[in-house]
């Protein structure tokens, strides 16, 4: 039997078509790329949860000469979130990067092992969260869950 999956995602061209909240994760998205540590790739990620009680934690790349011993912006900012054990929930994650390895009209996506942890924390409270890339164009994705990225999840049935 043939099935099909189809998702939605909404595309911006630029960061100012979305809501004030969407604006503010990306921008601190974009703060914590600049602090990301990675001198062996070059390749600079931040990531941003903006909470639903208006909290913003963020995380970046961390790379080491042991790979792969490093860890990627977006774990980062989720397992600070998960550590902190907060009744806020998670409304919006916000993921940019840059550098030589993604061209300017590729589309940046985050990597599988970040995206079973993206499925994990919105299993663990029970509601979806947005999901946002910036492109190196300035384009911006827009998914309304990570169900849309990573449609098998493992553990699911």
């Amino acid at each position: 039997m043939k099935k099909e999956f189809r998702f939605q995602y909404e595309h911006f061209t630029s960061i100012l078509e979305m809501n004030t909240e969407q604006i503010v994760a990306v921008q601190a998205a974009e703060l914590a790329s600049m602090d990301a540590y990675a001198p062996y790739s070059n390749f600079k990620v931040g990531a941003a949860l903006l909470l639903t009680d208006g909290t913003m934690i963020i995380g970046n790349n961390q790379e080491n000469k042991a790979f792969p011993s490093g860890l990627c912006a977006e774990r980062v900012a989720l397992f600070n979130f998960g550590s902190q054990n907060l009744e806020a929930e998670i409304k919006y994650l916000a993921i940019v990067g840059g550098g030589e390895m993604l061209k300017p009209d590729e589309i940046f996506s985050p990597c599988g092992s970040c995206r079973q942890v993206m499925a994990e924390y919105a299993d663990k409270q029970a509601t979806p969260f947005q999901i946002i890339l910036k492109n190196p164009d300035g384009s911006c994705y827009v998914f309304e869950s990570i169900s849309h990225l990573l449609p098998f999840v493992f553990g699911n049935k």
